[in-house]
């Protein structure tokens, strides 16, 4: 039972969002969530981009171009394949709660 998906609430730029994760994921989840919504923040309150859909793509370039630039400094994050799928499910799942808000 412990690797079954249960619903994790999570806050992201004050929008409450429900996703299933395994128990054994559910403090990176809410980490990740915690993440996200700061930098959505930052991007918010600079006041140059307005509405959530482009706060949210201007959100993840500035994310993506964190890991990227972390990858050409020789830092090997995510280490190993597994840790890959693991933030790509975790990916997935934010954007599937996304996904569902903007319908």
């Amino acid at each position: 039972m412990s690797g079954q998906n249960k619903p994790v609430k999570l806050m992201i730029l004050d929008k409450d969002y429900t996703v299933a994760c395994p128990e054994s994921e559910r403090q990176n989840l809410l980490d990740c969530a915690d993440y996200l919504s700061e930098k959505m923040r930052v991007v918010r309150e600079s006041g140059k981009v307005m509405g959530t859909e482009r706060i949210l793509v201007m959100t993840a370039l500035n994310i993506v171009h964190e890991l990227l630039q972390l990858q050409q400094n020789g830092t090997s994050y995510p280490s190993d394949e597994s840790s890959a799928e693991e933030i790509q499910q975790l990916i997935d799942k934010i954007n599937a709660a996304q996904n569902k808000y903007l319908r």
